[in-house]
């Protein structure tokens, strides 16, 4: 008797599995959309601070046109679609004077075009300094690629300018230890950020690394750095108190001299109201007019620790550079992709309670024998999708007519029961 078992069995999943899997897909997809639904065209919400974009070749095969994600289901769907992910300060462009005779059917009263929209080579396809496209089809195995937060380009881990990609700060378990990231060209614009304490930075940093600030070390020493006041005690965005990458615990060492670098930097920092509405007339941080004489230095990424942001000088003269440079968005903690998926997951928690409580809602308004019926409906169905699944070939793709088979099935059993 052959009592052996076949090692080359297709593997199974259960449905719990399977719909473990569906969820996940669908909150991976409502962190790209930000939980747009996309049932409305973006474009009456003017240039969106940040918002899903997406490039449609088969209309604009320049690249010089975005659409939001209603419009690439409305108006492009069958078309040759790029996905971008997010893009800061954009409006819709779907069926302007971009896309010849093309008109949009969610919101046809578009302006000829959008004069502050800006668009690189992601629109055609293209990333990196490499200009290959992804998924590249060269590619054996697709890389991971990491966006600049000025230019919002996507770069090769191995193109980004470094020696070796071990200089990306990563933990034990490979996450990244940084908020941000600003490429090489980019860094050109952003070198004055270098002239801040280095524990803005992220490089090489660990979550329990120790910064200790000594007054021996003349390191931005002793400058007013008042907020408004020249009361010590009033004295906020001092230096020696910026912190570094986040996951440290926050407390003195070495007699009070030296800060454990963690991410309560509001406390530390005595933060909370003071720089966001500065008086612009205060001391600067940098003890330099950086509008007349801006550093040139080297051109090399920068990995920013988490709220870096919060630690950038808001003076007179240092608002006027980033005006100037049109780099103001580095001020606002709501330009990043990290608030966009915060405020993607508060609203998809919102969405699904909405769901449950209609279901709810329409479950108390049923009789004992109709909740019956539509709790055993749900087990039947979850029932033969699992048959489904455990004697489906997985080498094969899902059919239309696989699905209506689930269903046939279902009302045969319904109508064996009746």
């Amino acid at each position: 008797m052959d009592g052996t078992f076949d090692d080359e069995a297709e593997p199974t999943i259960s449905i719990q599995e399977y719909l473990k899997d569906v969820e996940e897909q669908e909150l991976e997809a409502d962190l790209v959309l930000g939980g747009d639904e996309g049932k409305e065209c973006t474009y009456s919400k003017g240039y969106m601070k940040r918002q899903a974009v997406f490039s449609c070749l088969t209309c604009a095969p320049d690249g010089n046109a975005g659409v939001c994600t209603a419009c690439s289901l409305s108006c492009h769907d069958g078309h040759q679609i790029v996905e971008l992910w997010t893009k800061r300060n954009f409006r819709c462009d779907c069926g302007n004077s971009k896309f010849g005779e093309l008109c949009c059917s969610l919101f046809p009263n578009k302006d000829i075009e959008n004069g502050d929209n800006s668009y690189n080579h992601n629109f055609r396809g293209s990333y990196c300094t490499c200009g290959r496209p992804y998924p590249d089809p060269d590619a054996e195995e697709q890389v991971e690629m990491i966006q600049c937060c000025l230019c919002e380009d996507w770069l090769h881990e191995e193109h980004l300018g470094l020696v070796s990609t071990d200089e990306i700060p990563r933990d034990d378990e490979g996450e990244p230890l940084y908020e941000d990231f600003i490429c090489a060209a980019c860094s050109a614009v952003c070198s004055f950020l270098r002239l801040y304490p280095e524990v803005i930075m992220a490089e090489g940093r660990k979550p329990d690394a120790i910064v200790k600030v000594s007054k021996d070390k003349n390191v931005m020493e002793d400058a007013p750095l008042a907020c408004g006041s020249g009361n010590s005690d009033t004295y906020c965005n001092s230096p020696k108190t910026y912190h570094a990458k986040a996951n440290a615990d926050s407390e003195s060492v070495n007699g009070g001299e030296g800060l454990i670098l963690g991410n309560n930097l509001e406390k530390n920092m005595g933060l909370s109201q003071c720089t966001r509405g500065a008086n612009l007339h205060t001391s600067c941080l940098l003890g330099a007019n950086i509008v007349v004489a801006s550093p040139v230095l080297e051109s090399k990424p920068m990995f920013l620790s988490k709220n870096w942001r919060r630690a950038l000088c808001r003076c007179y003269n240092c608002m006027e550079f980033y005006n100037q440079k049109h780099i103001s968005f580095l001020l606002d903690e709501e330009d990043s992709i990290l608030e966009y998926e915060k405020m993607a997951k508060q609203k998809r928690e919102e969405k699904l309670q909405q769901q449950e409580g209609a279901e709810l809602s329409m479950l108390n308004k049923l009789g004992h024998v109709e909740k019956m019926e539509i709790l055993n409906g749900i087990a039947d169905m979850k029932d033969e999708i699992h048959v489904f699944l455990e004697s489906f070939d997985s080498s094969k793709a899902i059919t239309s007519a696989d699905v209506q088979q689930v269903f046939e099935n279902l009302a045969k059993k319904r109508r064996r029961v009746q």
